[in-house]
């Protein structure tokens, strides 16, 4: 009986699988699952259609000036994520071009995107179009940093839109100043002029008087009387005397003698472009018997400050527009208003003013004139108007703008040449390269 062999089968272990890091494939899946979501935004048709639209709201925008300010307009349609475009527009779009009948009128609007809300679709759709489609090598470097300028140049209007502030800053020959005034604003100024050496003043926003007008008194323990706002117009014109039989409203004041008419808000199509000059009807209450203190017409056409007498103690009103105290001063020297020779052109508009901060002790001359502003602690001063008067050339008008993004549209337009010149250049490049091979 042959005897059965045994063996004994050693089992050797297979080598572990190569286990890939699970991180890296989260990471590829992830990305993949962003680009497909990302594909629809990225669209080009998309694209094209926020073009249009926005093409649009700039037609809207620039027909709407012809009945509202520039700066309504500007705040209500480019600087807005939902614009209200009333279809009035499109009738006097008709009435200029068409021969449409002047006394036409719609009322209503509709809902339109504004320009936030367009613009910031349109960054959204080229930083998608980048993660989807676009891929980063040399090749592609001049388009890339093309596109980096415009999303700059979009993200310097939107620092613009939200903090960007300008105002007039006017200075008599011989004379200082160390405030803006914000001529798209106003503000009721009660000061008390009995300190020794300043005065103290509270100031009441325009947008409350407007906000008040003919509703609850505006009542603040900061305020020597209460305020009723009888009547508040965004623009008036220049006081006249009053016609016989005509009701005056003022009871006190300077008001007595003329009275005021509400006109529309200035336009940006208007040939002379004056600003805003608000009114307004006041009447003055004491805070303690609520009795009547008389009712004034308050508005910047009125130089004087007007008086206003509670409990025998004498205080100052006047409507002004919004002023800005900075901490230096500007003193103007000289004004110069040159003319080419036997015309009427302008040469040259120039003001050498001499500029003090005693808290950083600066006191030094400055010559500004166009193309040469003056820079000082974020503010930049531009030669932009002078003081009329039938006696001459009386002082300056300097435009002071405040904008932490000055710089941006700089930088963008700078990425943008460089982008160009480095795309088509080697595109240029490639192409004689072909020319050249045999």
């Amino acid at each position: 009986m042959n005897k059965a062999s045994t063996q004994q089968i050693t089992t050797i272990p297979a080598p572990p699988a190569a286990v890939s890091p699970l991180r890296p494939a989260r990471r590829s899946e992830h990305f993949g699952l962003l680009k497909k979501w990302l594909k629809p935004l990225a669209s080009l048709r998309l694209t094209v259609g926020l073009f249009v639209l926005s093409m649009f709201l700039i037609f809207c925008g620039t027909l709407a000036q012809m009945d509202n300010g520039l700066w309504a307009v500007l705040s209500g349609y480019f600087r807005a994520f939902i614009a209200w475009i009333p279809f009035q527009v499109f009738v006097r779009f008709g009435q200029v071009f068409f021969w449409f009948p002047k006394t036409w009128y719609v009322s209503g609007s509709f809902p339109f995107p504004g320009g936030y809300l367009l613009g910031g679709a349109l960054l959204l759709n080229l930083l998608a179009a980048h993660l989807v489609r676009f891929r980063i090598s040399w090749k592609r470097s001049g388009i890339l940093l093309t596109h980096a300028g415009l999303i700059v140049l979009m993200l310097g209007e939107l620092i613009t839109g939200l903090f960007a502030v300008e105002g007039m800053m006017v200075i008599p020959t011989g004379e200082s100043s160390n405030y803006v005034i914000h001529t798209d604003k106003t503000e009721l100024a009660i000061i008390d002029p009995s300190g020794p050496q300043t005065d103290h003043v509270v100031v009441v926003p325009g947008s409350m008087l407007k906000q008040r007008q003919g509703r609850e008194w505006i009542r603040d323990e900061r305020l020597p009387f209460d305020i009723e706002v009888i009547r508040y117009m965004v623009n008036s014109s220049e006081p006249r005397k009053v016609k016989p039989g005509e009701k005056n409203p003022a009871t006190a004041g300077v008001g007595r003698e003329g009275i005021v008419d509400e006109e529309r808000p200035g336009r940006g199509v208007d040939a002379e472009q004056r600003i805003d000059m608000a009114a307004a009807y006041l009447t003055f209450h004491a805070k303690d018997t609520g009795a009547s203190l008389g009712t004034y017409l308050t508005t910047p056409w009125i130089d004087e400050e007007q008086s206003v007498k509670v409990n025998g103690k004498e205080y100052r009103v006047t409507l002004r527009l919004q002023r800005e105290y900075k901490p230096y001063t500007l003193h103007l020297e000289e004004f110069r208003h040159d003319l080419y020779p036997g015309t009427d052109i302008p040469l040259n508009f120039s003001s050498k003013v001499r500029l003090i901060d005693p808290e950083y002790n600066v006191d030094r001359e400055v010559l500004i004139y166009m193309n040469n502003p003056l820079r000082y602690r974020g503010a930049t001063f531009y030669q932009a108007d002078w003081i009329r008067s039938p006696q001459g050339d009386r002082g300056t008008k300097l435009q002071v703008v405040t904008n932490p993004a000055w710089l941006m549209p700089y930088f963008s337009c700078a990425m943008v040449a460089l982008g160009m010149t480095i795309h088509f250049g080697m595109h240029l490049v490639s192409f004689l390269r072909r020319r050249t091979t045999p």
